[in-house]
Order: structure tokens, then C-alpha cells, then sequence
């Protein structure tokens, strides 16, 4: 297997609401079946039915809460410190719930998380470590 994802799927409850926060954020994405996919540089961001996805992965969906944790975060990393309160804010504005306010990281940086409508959680940082090519890709610098 070659070491790179390709596409991201987010289960979301209600695909016109989960469109339209991702929109209200500048993305914009196209919709085919009930389907809706984000181009986000190399990788693919789709957002699907939570029960439909559960199905198609052959797992139940326990959930029923409107809160939840998947055991996953998504990060977008941003070009200067000052972006990461900007996207914070916008993404409140989308609706979004800051559940980790921007602060200093142990690594030099400065970061804050937020929840989109479904409780997907999404990481905001700026790490000086891991510069962004003008393309938007980062790369894992050599750590040791």
C-alpha cells in the first residue's frame, strides 16, 4: 500500500447543513447522488449520510447524540499565527463550536480546535516547523 490518502469521507446528519458550513467557509464542492465533494489540494473532502457511510463501511452507527468524539481530528494548517484566530472566528460564525481556544503549543506554534455541525473536530495551526508550499501541501521535515 502506498503511504498516501486520497480522499477523506465525513458521516454528517444533515448534507444540506454540513454543505453549507463547509461553503459558509469559502469551500466549494460539488454534489452527485446525495454526495457532496470538496477538492482540498491533493486530497478529496466528501461529505456523506452517517447512516449511509456506516452501512457502506459494514459498522452500526451507535450514534444518536448530537455530541461525539470519532477518535479523529483533521488539521489545517495555516500560512501565518494570525490565521488561526481568523479561521476560528469564521468558522464560529459558520457555525462551528470552538472547543479548544487558540493558545501556544509545546511545539512553538500556536493552534485552537474547533467542531463543525456534525462534531467532526478540526485543528487550526500555525507550526513554523512544518512550512507550507505554495501549493498548500506540507511536508514532515526531518524531526530528529
Amino acid at each position: 500500500m502506498e503511504q498516501r490518502i486520497s480522499l477523506v469521507t465525513l458521516g454528517v446528519r444533515d448534507l444540506p447543513r454540513a454543505r453549507a458550513f463547509y461553503e459558509e467557509l469559502g469551500w466549494r464542492g460539488q454534489e452527485v447522488e446525495e454526495t457532496v465533494f470538496f477538492q482540498a489540494g491533493g486530497v478529496v473532502v466528501v461529505l456523506w449520510g452517517r447512516d449511509r457511510l456506516a452501512a457502506d463501511c459494514g459498522v452500526p452507527d451507535p450514534d444518536s447524540r448530537e455530541a461525539w468524539f470519532g477518535g479523529t481530528a483533521l488539521a489545517h494548517n495555516v500560512r501565518e499565527r494570525e490565521e488561526v484566530d481568523a479561521v476560528l472566528a469564521e468558522a464560529a460564525t459558520a457555525g462551528a463550536t470552538v472547543t479548544r481556544p487558540a493558545g501556544e503549543t509545546p511545539y512553538g506554534g500556536y493552534a485552537g480546535v474547533f467542531t463543525d455541525p456534525d462534531g467532526h473536530a478540526w485543528e487550526i495551526s500555525w507550526n513554523p516547523g512544518f512550512p507550507i508550499a505554495e501549493d498548500g501541501s506540507v511536508t514532515v521535515p526531518p524531526l530528529t
